[in-house]
């Protein structure tokens, strides 16, 4: 059986979402991001970056980044474009999440990632939002005139779906966005979702 680490409002999100869409039983293992519990000697020994999430494979191995699980999880349940040149574009979408759109909102949560200079960190979180802001905006281009990121549903949207929620929780114009918040509005329709936003206790 599947156990997927997650933190309650992190990246993680998004598997814990195709793992409710998928309708297969698993474990889910709810970890305290706040407490540290992602740094413990247990939880590095399953990701030694002690980060979530953290998926546990059937024989017992695990596997860590978005990059990863997600194109896993989404040939594992039909949730991914099996034509090559789609699968490819499917690829390009989850690389600029992962190394664009995320590390920008870092910049805003954790800016000590970036600098010992203390005197730096309001600027560096400034630029942060501006650039996170700039992404989003990107990403509302990017479903104009379609119901998802791919020709149907798949892994990509509760992915796109995780950095809605923190544009709301940066108090960005989120509604500005019609394209995203309409995407956003159709993900709050699917019971997985549902499920997962009423367990992280995420506002949207």
């Amino acid at each position: 059986m599947l156990a997927l680490y997650y933190g309650p409002g992190a990246c993680s999100m998004a598997s814990h979402i195709v793992l409710e869409d998928s309708g297969e039983k698993y474990e889910p293992r709810k970890m305290d991001l706040a407490k540290g519990e992602q740094r413990t000697d247990e939880h590095l020994k399953r990701n030694p970056l002690g980060r979530v999430p953290v998926l546990q494979l059937d024989n017992g191995e695990f596997l860590a980044e978005n990059t990863a699980i997600l194109p896993y999880l989404g040939k594992r349940f039909k949730m991914w474009p099996t034509d090559p040149v789609k699968e490819a574009k499917a690829m390009s979408t989850i690389g600029y999440f992962a190394s664009s759109v995320h590390p920008a909102h870092a910049h805003v949560g954790r800016p000590e990632r970036y600098t010992a200079d203390q005197s730096a960190l309001p600027g560096i979180k400034d630029m942060g939002l501006k650039t996170f802001h700039t992404y989003l905006k990107q990403i509302d281009g990017m479903l104009a005139g379609r119901e998802w990121f791919g020709d149907s549903y798949s892994v990509l949207d509760p992915y796109g779906f995780v950095f809605y929620t923190w544009g709301v929780r940066r108090e960005l114009p989120m509604g500005e966005l019609k394209n995203y918040t309409a995407h956003k509005d159709r993900m709050l329709k699917r019971p997985g979702t549902q499920k997962v936003v009423e367990d992280e206790k995420i506002k949207v």
